[in-house]
């Protein structure tokens, strides 16, 4: 009998060295917490999580710069093409700014808790200042979105969006201020996601009836090559869609949102809100467009009306809110709406092109006005912790009108107010989305502007138009962490906002290599 030979797997180490390098110093971080004496774990915490992110970043711009392989890496099951590595470049750019802010709300409290009789005094005391776990919980996140948002197989797309999810549900629990409502909040954030979770994987396991296979490609082929079970089909993509739709927060699958924006420390709230919708829009372009773009006839009227929906519901829904966090949890739902006009801008090649490069930067530049939107909410401060109310923000413009004057950038980018970088990115889902024959879908995506205009605006009336109480809130002396990340958001929204053509150029460029089909 002849023996059987079995090859081993051929891995692409290079290709993949930004994600094992950043699950390597996850692991570490482990150990450090299992080994580590308590007091040194911060002061070698907080330098490997930035090494370790600096360095695959650097590690992804190598690859982007030594060229693109013909096929999708690790045995076919990750595709490390122009997308991947531009998604991979913009998730790790605000992961990283997003551990200079969760390293300063320890400072945050401690700073509170030096005044005596403060509510942070005991909470402080009793923590030691500093919940060092937060770093490999971090790095796992940002590396199972790395995995998510490459993956080129429905399995290992799985286990990328488990190994994000997971990690985050503790996050959202570990707020010291508010503990109840931010345990309440990782519970939902739990239930929901598992359940979308399960979504997903019924889902791959119809589609895997239907072709046989779970690899995106494979099922592409399928769907030209296999008749009679389109019932498994049409049941599998919606099942997919459900459990993708819920990871960017599209209605109706949005009601978590709110709720754990509010309720999750602000710091991983503003992980969350940028490199979460990063990653799970680059699993929804491979879903839709790679693996079932053959069947765009059936899933585009759907996408259509999530569209239509996502955007209306966020916008006119904001108008309603009184917790700041809360308006830019909807203002996050309306944007997801608006990218969700250039998913259905599928089509030719060059139309795909033309409307992937819109989506990367429009993700890049949302990305870094959201970081910068919440790292000023961790600076507005009073008695109760972060002065969350809107009516506390009145005044706020006589009070720090630098930092007010930001804020108010940040809003009007977020409104699409031309010279920020949020008119340029809506412009151009816009304008794929009108090559794409979906002009009904654009003037929704208009009027929904204009309609979100009106929050935001009424935000910055009630910051320099309104007279400042007594005993309102106070602002955090800043630390460099914070200030780097509020100064370099700010930075990126008037850069892109007055000079985007390199960054453009960057998404072109990356748009052209999608491994399609």
């Amino acid at each position: 009998m002849n023996d059987a030979i079995i090859q081993p797997p051929t891995i692409e180490y290079a290709l993949l060295s930004p994600m094992l390098l950043v699950f390597g110093a996850a692991i570490i971080g482990v150990l450090i917490e299992a080994f580590a004496p308590r007091y040194l774990r911060k002061s070698i915490h907080m330098p490997l999580t930035l090494l370790a992110l600096v360095g695959a970043f650097l590690m992804t711009v190598l690859n982007a710069v030594n060229g693109l392989p013909d096929a999708p890496a690790a045995m076919g099951s990750v595709a490390v093409d122009g997308p991947s590595l531009f998604i991979w470049g913009v998730i790790l750019v605000l992961a990283l700014v997003s551990t200079l802010l969760i390293n300063d709300e320890e400072q945050f409290v401690a700073q509170a808790a030096a005044v005596p009789g403060s509510p942070d005094e005991e909470e402080a005391i009793l923590s030691g200042y500093a919940q060092t776990e937060v770093y490999p919980l971090l790095l796992f996140s940002v590396g199972g979105m790395l995995l998510f948002a490459s993956a080129n197989d429905l399995l290992i797309m799985f286990v990328g969006l488990e190994v994000m999810s997971l990690p985050l549900y503790l996050l959202c629990g570990l707020a010291r201020r508010r503990r109840l409502l931010s345990q309440e909040a990782s519970v939902k954030y739990f239930l929901l996601g598992a359940f979308s979770s399960a979504f997903f994987l019924y889902g791959m396991a119809l589609i895997y009836g239907y072709a046989g296979s779970v690899d995106l490609r494979a099922i592409s082929a399928s769907l030209s090559a296999v008749s009679g079970q389109e019932t498994l089909l049409l049941i599998g993509t919606a099942m997919l869609g459900i459990g993708l739709l819920f990871k960017i927060g599209a209605a109706p699958f949005q009601a978590w949102k709110p709720d754990v924006y509010q309720g999750a420390p602000t710091a991983v709230t503003a992980l969350m809100a940028s490199t979460v919708l990063v990653a799970a829009f680059g699993a929804v372009l491979r879903v839709f467009w790679v693996a079932l773009g053959g069947l765009e006839w059936n899933w585009k009227p759907v996408m259509w009306g999530v569209a239509i929906l996502t955007m209306i519901v966020g916008a006119i829904l904001a108008i309603t809110q009184t917790e700041i966090k809360r308006m830019l949890a909807y203002s996050s739902i309306a944007h997801a709406g608006f990218l969700l006009t250039g998913i259905v801008a599928v089509g030719a090649a060059e139309q795909n092109a033309q409307a992937l490069s819109a989506i990367l930067f429009y993700l890049a530049a949302y990305g870094f006005t959201t970081v910068g939107a919440f790292a000023v909410v961790t600076m507005v401060r009073d008695a109760g912790g972060e002065a969350g109310h809107l009516s506390r923000w009145a005044g706020l413009g006589k009070r720090s009108p630098v930092l007010a004057g930001i804020f108010a950038l940040f809003l009007l980018a977020f409104a699409g107010i031309p010279l920020t970088s949020g008119f340029f990115g809506k412009y151009a889902v816009f304008s794929a989305a009108v090559a794409g024959d979906a002009l009904p879908l654009v003037v929704v995506g208009v009027v929904s502007s204009a309609i979100a205009a009106f929050f935001y605006v009424r935000v910055i009336v009630l910051m320099f138009f309104s007279e400042p109480s007594a005993d309102g809130p106070s602002i955090a002396a800043p630390t460099v962490g914070t200030s780097a990340v509020v100064a370099l958001a700010a930075a990126a929204t008037v850069v892109l906002g007055i000079f985007p053509q390199p960054v453009l150029d960057l998404a072109d460029q990356a748009a052209s290599a999608l491994f399609i089909r």
